[in-house]
């Protein structure tokens, strides 16, 4: 019957913990911008690179 009170309070100290870590997070502002994600995503902000090969063949000897 001890081993069921156990159980109970390591389940109610990790959903205070879970909790606490939603609540963190709410607080942090980590759910602000849900589609910002979502949009940057299929927009390309980096430029080109150039193509590692030359344009024009090098002249031989």
């Amino acid at each position: 019957m001890t081993e069921l009170l156990y159980l109970i309070a390591i389940a109610l100290s990790l959903g205070l913990m879970g909790l606490g870590a939603f609540l963190w997070a709410l607080k942090s502002g980590q759910f602000d911008d849900l589609d910002g994600a979502a949009h940057r995503i299929l927009f390309d902000d980096e430029p080109p690179r150039p193509s590692a090969e030359p344009s024009t063949p090098p002249k031989g000897r």
